[in-house]
C-alpha cells in the first residue's frame, strides 16, 4: 500500500498585511512570541518537505490576522486585533487567506490520492514550553483522532521509532492539546474517509528552535527520519530488516 505525503504548516508566519499594520502597531510583543506564529515550525517543515520530496502548504499570515488552524465558528478564528473590524473587513481577510489555503492542502490531498492508495497530512507546529506560568512536561507532541485506527497506530509506530533515535525525548499522545478538537485536521477528516486519509498534528517544543544549535539541528533529522521510516511501504521495510 502507498502512501502520499502532504505537509502544512498552518501558523508558519509572523507577517501583517500591509493595510492592516496601523491595527497592529501595540502588538509586537506579541507578534514575536508564540502568540505570533509558531516559531522553528516552518523551518522544521520546509526540511521535511525537502528531504521527502512532499509538498508544502504554509499560511503567509500570522495566525493574529486569522488562524487557517480554526474553523469558521471558532472564537480564536480571529483575534483581538482584527476581531472588531467590520464584518465586510473579516469576510476580505476570510476570502484572501483562509479559503485559498485550504483549498490548496484539499486539492493537494486529492492530486495525491490519485496516485497513493491513502494520504498522510502532516501538520507541522510548536508550542511554547511555559504556558500561563506552568512548565509543560512535554518535548514532541502527536495528536490524532483516537476514533480513527490509522491516525492511532501511526503515532504510536512514529513515537516507538522516535523514541529508538533519541531516547531523553519526552514523547507524548495527544498532549500539549487534543488532536480530535477544532483545528484544521478534525474539519479534514469529514472531507475524507478514513481509509485514504490519515491528519496527524506534530507539536514540537519551542525549546529547541529558541536554543538552537547542533541539539534542534539533530532534532530535526531524528523528526524526518522517523518520518521517513513511517512512511516507507511495507515491502521496503522488510528488505532494510533482512
Amino acid at each position: 500500500m502507498s502512501t502520499g505525503l502532504v505537509i502544512s504548516c498552518e501558523h508558519a508566519s509572523a507577517a501583517i498585511p500591509a493595510p492592516l499594520r496601523g491595527d497592529f502597531l501595540d502588538a509586537g510583543d506579541a507578534l514575536r512570541s508564540h502568540r505570533g506564529s509558531d516559531i522553528g515550525a516552518l523551518a522544521l517543515a520546509r526540511r521535511t518537505a525537502a528531504s521527502l520530496g512532499a509538498s508544502l502548504h504554509a499560511t503567509r499570515v500570522s495566525r493574529l490576522v486569522v488562524d487557517t488552524n480554526r474553523s469558521l465558528s471558532s472564537r480564536s478564528l480571529f483575534s483581538p486585533w482584527t476581531r472588531d473590524l467590520p464584518r465586510d473587513d473579516r469576510q476580505r481577510l476570510l476570502a484572501r487567506f483562509w479559503y485559498p489555503y485550504r483549498a490548496s492542502v484539499c486539492e493537494a490531498i486529492e492530486q495525491a490520492l490519485k496516485s497513493h492508495d491513502r494520504v498522510l497530512h502532516w501538520s507541522v507546529h510548536s508550542f511554547t514550553p511555559v504556558f500561563d506560568g506552568v512548565v509543560r512536561d512535554v518535548d514532541i507532541g502527536l495528536l490524532y483522532d483516537p476514533a480513527r485506527h490509522d491516525e492511532k497506530a501511526f503515532a504510536a509506530r512514529y513515537r516507538q521509532v522516535l523514541t529508538a533515535l533519541d531516547a531523553s525525548l519526552r514523547i507524548a499522545m495527544n498532549r500539549p492539546y487534543r488532536g480530535s478538537a477544532d483545528g484544521f485536521t478534525r474539519f479534514l477528516r469529514t472531507r475524507f474517509h478514513a481509509a485514504s486519509y490519515a491528519g496527524i498534528e506534530l507539536e514540537v517544543s519551542q525549546r529547541f528552535p529558541l536554543e538552537g544549535g547542533p541539539r534542534w539541528r539533530r532534532l530535526q533529522a531524528h523528526l524526518i527520519e522517523a518520518l521517513r521510516t513511517c512512511i516507507a511501504p511495507v515491502s521496503s521495510r522488510r528488505r532494510s530488516m533482512s
